[in-house]
């Protein structure tokens, strides 16, 4: 049975920029709750989230973990995403199913382009965060700077609630601005210390108590009656503050040196809300364990011991044993165990109620992003939505007889990650696998390797294009009638072919009935076939606005399929006579390197079609940022370490298309 209320739980979700030290910080927050005996180090591959043989030799995220902890009474369920654009997807999917969330940023670089990204998915699912300003023992690290990108970058008011003791590698503590008062951390443990300096903190608590009632209406009135806050009125309005997402609470510390995880516990049970506090996810089913069951799946794992779906319970319970209905496919599933998850390791539970995330064994077929629910009260809930993959390789087994094994290792692979897509090509017969990234490749295709023991060969990876019209044509008529004894096929269609915004628009100027309405969304459905492979050179196209103008039906022989077959051909046939182009993907690119090798990076991205866009200096780094087409990007990595002598780093982001020169693809 569950020991905890659901308003003593938090299901929250650690985000960040690659090594901003989100790992780091997960690990220090199961060490100091007791979930772990041990503190596990990135550097050594010793962590507990990034339990994967590829993570630890990586030293980064790939997979989201899910963990939890209690602290102060309350449940932590702790998720630790992936940092890495490449797994953006996995934080996105980890995103739908959290309450809340703590950002953490490095205290020497502030906001990094992937913590913007993270930002914004979290602005789309409308996820309260706090924020966590780490690294402060590192030599450069800035408070106060670290806050400044905050607003300036991510456009929020950011609530410093703590002011740190000491710079630098002088760094040893926090003062707290809510409760005035002052702790500092040896190797081992937090002691409580007087105030370093009251006037400094008089002075910052003002500034935090203005900002808030500026925020808050409530404090506003007793700021201006008593000429300042109260303790627990200024705590009420920063979790409501919180909650409401109209201001950012601002922590800091070292996650490394053990220095601020307490406080930041206590800020997660303090303002980040419970799942009572956030809207239920559908008006028929609130969080409570006694409403028809509800939940979400949002990871698969295929382990040795058995697939494991990952499930956010939202309404209702589940029990060892219950049958549970998958609304997707409409298919019930039996759930024999229900597994609470620490990483790789797990324990069994009778049963699991609202707010709850579990790992559910014997459910085969439900796919992430599939709603569970109780067969007798149906309900579909929003999954997130998926990436469009953008680099693809062909991938073939070494041995021959390893090709059937190979297909089912990566239906399994697709299975657990639906931002990867695989296809046959039709004119090499090559299985051809497409992912985010190089890197999202890289690991899909390493797991191939570890996990079933198979040798595969890799093709170079390619990118994915795109054709798009740039000017379309009018009145392109095509008849289809077949008569071959039987009844026969009859539809003609007459279209109008211009550009559009939408990646596909369609609609009908058709009067007085000539073709009709299902005949229509026949029309529609054999222009989305059309769409699939342009004239230029195969591949899928974009930005087209198809109108179909008018048509001729036949009492006999039209039917749904011959004007699907004759929407296919009539949209073929225009896009060959349409001016079209090919669009390839590019990518922002920020690269940061020292300013003495600035003249041979951008001297490179000019080299690889790269648009600089900006350009700063901080500290005798540079940072900058470009566009850059995808296809530029191979390789990369390697060659920006060779012109900075190991001392560039770069991150990459999807940019979108643009048109590719002539002659590509």
């Amino acid at each position: 049975m569950r020991t905890h209320h659901l308003s003593q739980t938090r299901n929250i979700g650690i985000l960040a920029h690659v090594d901003a030290g989100k790992t780091t910080t997960t690990e220090r927050i199961l060490f100091r709750t007791g979930a772990t005996y041990k503190q596990g180090e990135v550097h050594d591959g010793t962590t507990v989230t990034d339990f994967d043989a590829q993570e630890r030799k990586r030293g980064i995220t790939i997979f989201a973990a899910a963990v939890s902890c209690t602290w102060d009474g309350h449940r932590i369920n702790l998720i630790d995403t992936p940092g890495h654009v490449d797994f953006s997807a996995e934080v996105e999917r980890s995103l739908r199913v959290l309450d809340g969330a703590v950002a953490v940023f490095d205290g020497v670089a502030g906001v990094e382009p992937q913590s913007e990204s993270v930002w914004r998915q979290a602005d789309l699912h409308g996820v309260p965060r706090i924020a966590f300003v780490n690294k402060l023992d590192r030599s450069g690290a800035d408070l106060d700077a670290a806050v400044a990108s905050i607003r300036a970058r991510l456009h929020v008011t950011p609530l410093v609630v703590q002011l740190p003791i000491g710079a630098e590698e002088q760094f040893v503590g926090v003062v707290d601005l809510v409760t005035r008062r002052a702790y500092t951390w040896d190797e081992q443990s937090m002691t409580e210390v007087d105030v370093p300096d009251p006037a400094a903190l008089n002075a910052r608590r003002r500034v935090l108590e203005e900002a808030v009632a500026e925020l808050h209406a409530g404090a506003l009135e007793e700021f201006v009656a008593n000429d300042g806050l109260k303790d627990a009125t200024l705590r009420d309005a920063l979790r409501e503050v919180t909650n409401n997402r109209t201001g950012v609470v601002v922590l800091c510390g070292s996650a490394y040196k053990n220095r601020g995880i307490e406080p930041l516990l206590d800020a997660v049970v303090a303002y980040l809300p419970s799942p009572l506090d956030v809207p239920p996810v559908h008006p028929d089913r609130p969080a409570t364990p006694d409403a028809p069951f509800a939940g979400l799946v949002f990871k698969v794992h295929a382990a040795t011991t058995g697939r494991l779906t990952y499930v956010r319970v939202y309404s209702g319970t589940i029990t060892k044993g219950a049958t549970v209905l998958d609304t997707g496919t409409g298919r019930t599933e039996r759930v024999s165990r229900i597994l609470h998850v620490q990483a790789d390791r797990h324990t069994e539970l009778d049963e699991a109620a609202a707010g709850d995330i579990v790992a559910l064994v014997g459910v085969k077929h439900a796919k992430v992003g599939s709603t569970l629910c109780a067969p007798d009260a149906p309900l579909v809930l929003e999954a997130a939505g998926t990436a469009e993959p953008v680099v693809s390789v062909a991938v073939e087994a070494l041995v021959a007889t390893d090709t059937d094994r190979l297909s089912v290792a990566l239906a399994r692979l697709v299975d657990e990650d639906p931002s990867l897509r695989v296809r046959s090509d039709p004119e090499t017969g090559q299985t051809v696998l497409s992912g985010l990234g190089e890197l999202h490749l890289e690991v899909a295709v390493e797991k191939l390797r570890q996990a079933n023991g198979l040798t595969v060969n890799v093709g170079r990876p390619q990118v994915s294009y795109r054709e798009t019209v740039l000017a379309g044509v009018s009145g392109v008529l095509y008849r289809h009638v077949k008569q071959d004894g039987g009844s026969g096929q009859y539809a003609h269609v007459l279209i109008d072919v211009t550009t559009s915004d939408e990646a596909f628009a369609f609609d009908s100027a058709v009067v007085g009935g000539r073709v009709p309405k299902e005949y229509v969304k026949a029309v529609e459905a054999g222009c989305r076939d059309a769409l699939l492979e342009g004239p230029l050179g195969g591949h899928p196209v974009t930005g087209v606005h198809v109108t179909l103008v008018d048509g001729q039906t036949h009492s006999k022989d039209s039917s749904e399929l011959a004007f699907r077959t004759a929407g296919r051909f009539a949209l073929q046939q225009a896009l060959r006579q349409s001016a079209m182009a090919v669009l390839e993907p590019v990518a922002e690119v920020t690269v940061t390197a020292p300013d003495d090798t600035v003249g041979a990076v951008l001297g490179d991205l000019a080299a690889r079609r790269g648009r600089v866009t900006d350009s700063t200096t901080r500290g005798g780094t540079v940072v900058v940022t470009a566009t850059v087409p995808l296809a530029e990007l191979f390789g990369y990595a390697t060659r920006l370490r060779s012109r900075t002598q190991g001392r560039g780093t770069f991150t990459t982001r999807p940019a979108g298309y643009q048109q590719a020169p002539e002659g590509t693809a």
